[in-house]
């Protein structure tokens, strides 16, 4: 299994055969717009929730590649206006697909469609596949319902440390501790210039408290 970033909190997962692309935002990113985004040609695409800088390219990679869009169920029924068939979920449940099982669970955040429309509510996944437990924390806030995750006996976590719309690095060393897991991939920074992070500094609080953090650059290959 391997993870490929492509910036804010895009990233795509290769594991069974398959390639679970989350949150498409490449063309609006002036640090990515050189990447084809029809050429990732995803089997999946997971959405956490509707904000323009998790869906960007959510349509047209769906057209494309014919992508199974999996989301929550309101942005399912979005999509469905678009002719897009997606499968719904909410907060709590899973469903086994051909890679393995994904599982939705909370996130604190918000949730609205680029053209105004409802989003339901934010989420999170937790993708089981190959023997591995992986979590994509989505766009959240510290919140203690990550404790749920405590027992999972996680592999790696992608969590939000860019703070201001989500948690920071501090919020997200504490998050490492809910969800027991010391395997961290950070996302969702240095994009916008309010969610700019000294890396540095970052990587140096999360080694300190004992967590493996990987801060992976563009088109970064990470074996999970």
């Amino acid at each position: 299994m391997k993870a490929t970033y492509y910036g804010q909190s895009t990233v795509l997962i290769e594991t069974e055969g398959k390639k679970l692309l989350f949150d498409p935002f490449i063309t609006p990113n002036p640090a990515a717009k050189h990447i084809d985004i029809h050429g990732l040609k995803p089997d999946y695409i997971l959405i956490s929730h509707g904000h323009g800088d998790h869906v960007a390219d959510l349509i047209d990679i769906q057209k494309s590649s014919g992508a199974k869009v999996i989301c929550i169920a309101e942005i399912a029924t979005w999509l469905g206006k678009h002719d897009i068939e997606a499968h719904g979920m909410n907060i709590g449940g899973g469903f086994d697909f051909d890679f393995g099982r994904v599982k939705m669970v909370n996130a604190i955040h918000s949730s609205t469609m680029p053209d105004g429309a409802a989003g339901g509510n934010p989420a999170g996944f937790v993708i089981y596949s190959e023997g591995k437990k992986i979590y994509f924390a989505g766009d959240t806030a510290l919140t203690y319902d990550m404790k749920l995750l405590e027992d999972e006996n996680l592999d790696w976590a992608f969590l939000p440390i860019g703070d201001n719309y989500t948690m920071g690095v501090d919020d997200a060393i504490k998050a490492t501790k809910f969800i027991n897991c010391n395997n961290v991939i950070g996302v969702h920074y240095d994009t916008f210039p309010v969610i700019v992070i000294d890396k540095d500094e970052a990587v140096e609080k999360f080694i300190k408290a004992g967590v493996n953090i990987k801060l992976p650059t563009l088109e970064e290959t990470i074996e999970l």
